[in-house]
């Protein structure tokens, strides 16, 4: 394979598409409602009605609407159909032969200018919804793999280096590490092997961006692995990803056959010198393998437990060799920057919080989806612009970011810009992107419980601060629910959280109090009134 006929395959691709395209959600959420359903019969329904030479049907990865799904949207017509069931495809085919045609009722036609999709900035997300995640030739076709190759003929690693510095992208997976640092620390330790590791253990309650991207457009995590991997010096990489994504697993095997194929993954890419093999490693599920040395225990086929640092994974990591571990969205970014330029990615977002982020708006909102906005926009353009706010007039209480090493943002902060430090000044943090919207029904002892619950539960064990005082936590939390706690109880709750907080072992353990921590910042009112009199 060389660009020549990478360029034919992309000229090809697009040549085949017809006219008038008919994009059906194919991602999770979407295919759980009787989405593939829909995609059947539309194609049966088009053929019937003769219009199979104009008309293409495809299934495309996440439309981001996911509270509407499944989705359909026609190109040509700006059209984008919520709530489709397989019965209603009649009255798509019906608008595609009569354009002025009334649809009936219980099929409604969205406006792709919703003011959930007003505010977002595709960077991430570019290709999701738009392409088949199932064909390179349709990756190819936007242009995928060029990237790839310009750094491999066009850059020096240094060169590639110093771009994803100049973008000033920090770590999609809540820590927001510089990347450009951590890829220049793992290129300049000695040694032959080296590794890169993508981590799509996704586990936080309500989060499924990582997913998403996997879903829709693997190819694009594949590409931007491999340029990490030339940047740094490896030749092998693993994503590791959660065995409760099937379909995330099944697309990406699919994309690493056909890269391999076209001679994009595995020996000599591009007729160069450079070759990079990649392999799936399942998870079983344990939110400790989010953090980096439990992943790489787990992928060594250990128990997935973490161990002091230093050495940090970049000096001694996947079979004590240097590894480089980035989450999903930080992979995604590479291509872009690569494509645009490090100046291009860094003029988008704020002064310390670059480029975009994605987030999965879920909760007490009427607008739940996927969404990708530039850093430095607010809380509140996300959860009430975006959003649409809570259903029926209601109010919101509280937004919730990070997941169990989160916190929560109360009504009166929404107008906070969303970035690393200010998100941290909450008592939150940005996590891998979670929004979970609290309206005032919302119990924040409650919530501080559940998420306690997650953290005992999840807990590896290793290490006593993070294995027993969740326990003593949860069951503290407890006492106040069932309206037996005392004054004396609060304090141990407030004492507790910061114990946890500074001995736990890893990332696991430290954020675990960070829910009840935020809560009690913010409404200790409900906490005093649990208090027995």
């Amino acid at each position: 394979m060389d660009i020549k006929e990478l360029r034919e395959i992309a000229a090809k691709s697009r040549e085949k598409q017809a006219k008038i395209r008919v994009r059906c959600c194919s991602a999770a959420g979407c295919l759980s409602s009787e989405g593939e359903a829909v995609k059947k019969n539309l194609t049966t329904a088009i053929a019937e009605a003769g219009l199979g030479d104009k008309v293409e049907v495809c299934g495309v990865g996440c439309m981001k609407f996911c509270g509407r799904g499944p989705l359909v949207a026609v190109d040509d017509r700006n059209q984008l159909y919520e709530f489709v069931t397989p019965e209603q495809v009649g009255d798509i085919v019906k608008k595609l032969q009569e354009p002025d045609a009334i649809p009936e009722t219980g099929l409604i036609s969205g406006d792709p200018h919703h003011p959930f999709y007003a505010l977002q900035r595709n960077i991430v997300l570019e290709n999701s919804g738009q392409i088949d995640p199932e064909s390179i030739d349709e990756y190819i076709a936007l242009g995928g793999y060029e990237q790839l190759y310009k750094a491999i003929y066009e850059m020096t690693p240094e060169k590639v280096i110093t771009e994803v510095q100049k973008s000033g992208l920090r770590g999609r997976g809540g820590g927001g590490y510089p990347t450009g640092l951590k890829w220049a620390t793992v290129a300049k330790m000695p040694g032959q092997q080296k590794y890169v590791i993508c981590n799509a253990d996704e586990g936080d309650p309500g989060a499924f961006m990582d997913r998403s991207v996997l879903e829709s457009d693997p190819h694009r995590i594949l590409e931007g692995m491999a340029i990490a991997a030339y940047a740094v010096g490896a030749n092998h990489g693993y994503i590791y990803v959660r065995a409760e994504y099937p379909l995330a697993i099944q697309r990406l095997q699919k994309a690493i056959q056909q890269a391999k194929r076209y001679g994009l993954m595995g020996t000599q890419i591009f007729d160069s010198p450079i070759d990079f093999k990649v392999e799936i490693r399942v998870g079983a599920g344990a939110f400790v393998c989010g953090e980096e040395t439990a992943l790489i225990a787990s992928v060594e086929g250990k128990r997935g437990t973490p161990r002091p640092r230093p050495p940090y994974p970049a000096q001694s990591g996947l079979w004590a060799s240097p590894t480089l571990i980035n989450n999903v969205e930080t992979y995604a970014n590479v291509v872009p920057i690569i494509r645009e330029g490090g100046d291009w990615y860094g003029a988008i977002g704020t002064e310390k919080s670059k480029g975009t982020k994605v987030f999965a708006l879920t909760g007490k909102v009427e607008n739940a989806g996927l969404i990708e906005v530039p850093m430095g926009t607010t809380v509140r353009q996300v959860v009430e612009e975006m959003g649409g706010g809570v259903p029926d007039g209601g109010q919101v209480k509280a937004v919730q970011t990070g997941g169990p090493s989160g916190g929560c943002i109360p009504a009166d902060k929404l107008d906070t810009p969303i970035e690393y430090d200010t998100l941290l000044a909450l008592g939150t943090m940005m996590g891998s992107g979670g929004m979970i919207v609290m309206d005032e029904t919302t119990n924040m002892v409650d919530v501080a419980q559940f998420y306690m619950d997650f953290c005992k539960s999840e807990s590896c064990g290793k290490c006593i601060p993070c294995r027993a005082g969740t326990v003593q936590l949860y069951d503290l939390l407890t006492r106040f629910l069932e309206g037996e706690a005392t004054q004396t109880d609060l304090v141990k709750l407030e004492n507790l959280c910061y114990m946890v907080k500074e001995t736990s072992l890893c990332g696991l353990g430290m954020s675990a109090p960070n829910p009840v921590i935020s809560t009690l910042r913010y409404f200790k009112h409900e906490y005093e009134a649990l208090l027995k009199v």
